[in-house]
């Protein structure tokens, strides 16, 4: 049985938040924008997911999070935040986050990262291992678009993730992205390879128009792009790929 328990302090966003899940099928456990309450809730429900907005009456979501990381709590936690601070954001990763989401994000949003979560608790052995390697690589990903600003609530952030996964897969793919990788993406998603094409531009500009390209340097271990430089979406799958096959993330 998939439980999430939300902890948000804006009601209206609490309730569409627990809408959307009960329509997907999951069990709502728990809605409060009280921290103290939501540690209650915590222990007594014993959920699989945890959606915390840091911004908790009570006390706030870092807090919740580090009292049940001492009291050993097996939930996973999706925190929601309203600042792109890198302090804020290795905090709450370092305390055991599985994604951070920049606000205003939609429902639609988290309920697909935490269908990703669960779905790799509820499957056979063989699957779980795939899908905790995919997983794996999927938090990498995030965690990297997170460190340079890529926004999860762009289609940009999707399709470029995808392509990411396609070209640790299969690193050639990235030598033919217009007719190879673009059209794949284009398909899943039902929607055009030209759009496909525009998004991830889209979302590599929005990285770069935020100026963290120090944090974009630092990942990749070497000044490969200064100032307002920009790589072509074709570079920066690449990079990300190499990055990761070097890793042994698979």
């Amino acid at each position: 049985m998939k439980k999430v328990l939300i902890l948000e302090s804006n009601e209206t966003f609490a309730k569409e938040l627990s809408a959307y899940f009960e329509k997907e099928g999951y069990t709502v456990c728990g809605v409060s924008g009280d921290g103290t309450e939501g540690l209650a809730l915590l222990e007594k429900q014993t959920p699989n997911v945890v959606v915390t907005s840091l911004l908790l009456t009570g006390v706030d979501g870092f807090t919740v999070m580090e009292r049940a990381k001492k009291s050993g709590v097996k939930a996973d936690f999706i925190v929601l935040g309203n600042f792109a601070d890198d302090k804020i954001i290795n905090r709450a990763i370092a305390l055991g986050a599985r994604y951070y989401l920049m606000k205003p994000v939609s429902a639609q949003v988290v309920e697909e990262r935490v269908a990703e979560i669960t779905q790799e608790e509820s499957a056979p052995a063989r699957e779980k291992f795939e899908r905790k390697r995919a997983g794996s690589l999927d938090e990498r990903i995030s965690n990297i678009f997170i460190s340079i600003g890529i926004p999860p609530n762009i289609k940009g952030y999707s399709y470029l993730r995808e392509g990411i996964k396609m070209a640790v897969s299969d690193p050639h793919v990235i030598n033919n992205v217009t007719k190879g990788l673009y059209p794949v993406i284009a398909e899943k998603y039902s929607t055009s390879s030209s759009k496909v094409e525009r998004a991830i531009r889209h979302a590599i500009e929005v990285a770069w128009n935020r100026g963290r390209v120090d944090a974009v340097n630092a990942i990749f271990g070497a000044r490969v792009y200064i100032g307002t430089e920009k790589p072509t979406n074709s570079e920066f799958i690449a990079l990300v790929a190499d990055k990761l096959i070097l890793e042994n993330m698979v």
